[in-house]
């Protein structure tokens, strides 16, 4: 056998392997696809967000009516929320961590190191570790969004602590941070929305 034939072998079986990227399912739609609704829909996020749709909204555009219902309340819990930016961005990456939705969690680990979360922390819910050394308010939300995610409830002293320190809105709006994150990984999950070009996968899945 030649020695390229041998290559071309082991390359095959090597591609065996290795799983292949999954293919995003819902791609961005052709612009000369787009019916009047999904028009409309991109025309009104683009003039409330100021930039082109584009991550979870792009497999959303397939339901305009949902995405237009959906890119409010990620607008008012991103820019005017009564929580703090880096405990916002915090808990968002925990919902990103526990459903692995990569494309998500890129986005928001960037944003909450730029919002003051220490980079231990970040990497502790990366890692799914309890993160070390974190301020009571970080640790309260953390006990909060832990508990939800994990048990589906929440104990009398977290929920306690938590109303101590946020108030009563201040809790409903980490549950909602918590509930929209993981609403757009879901989606994002099952249409397998792709990362940006040339950006690596943050996340380890979980071990079955």
């Amino acid at each position: 056998m030649r020695i390229s034939a041998i290559l071309a072998a082991l390359a095959a079986l090597s591609c065996l392997a290795c799983p292949l990227a999954a293919q995003d399912r819902m791609p961005r739609i052709p612009a000369d696809q787009l019916s009047n609704a999904q028009k409309k829909a991109m025309e009104t996020f683009k003039t409330n967000r100021g930039y082109e749709l584009g991550g979870p909204f792009v497999p959303l555009l397939r339901s305009p009516e949902v995405m237009l219902r959906a890119e409010p309340m990620g607008e008012y819990l991103r820019f005017h929320s009564i929580l703090e930016p880096r405990i916002n961005e915090m808990v968002a990456i925990i919902a990103a961590r526990e459903w692995t939705q990569q494309y998500e969690f890129n986005a928001h680990y960037k944003n909450a190191l730029k919002q003051g979360l220490r980079k231990e922390i970040a990497d502790a819910i990366v890692d799914s570790r309890h993160p070390p050394g974190m301020a009571e308010d970080e640790d309260i939300a953390y006990d909060l969004a832990i508990e939800i995610l994990h048990n589906k409830r929440v104990s009398d002293a977290t929920y306690a602590r938590a109303v101590g320190k946020f108030g009563e809105q201040g809790v409903i709006e980490i549950l909602a941070v918590i509930g929209y994150y993981s609403f757009l990984a879901v989606v994002m999950n099952a249409t397998r929305t792709a990362m940006p070009a040339n950006v690596a996968e943050p996340l380890k899945r979980f071990p079955d």
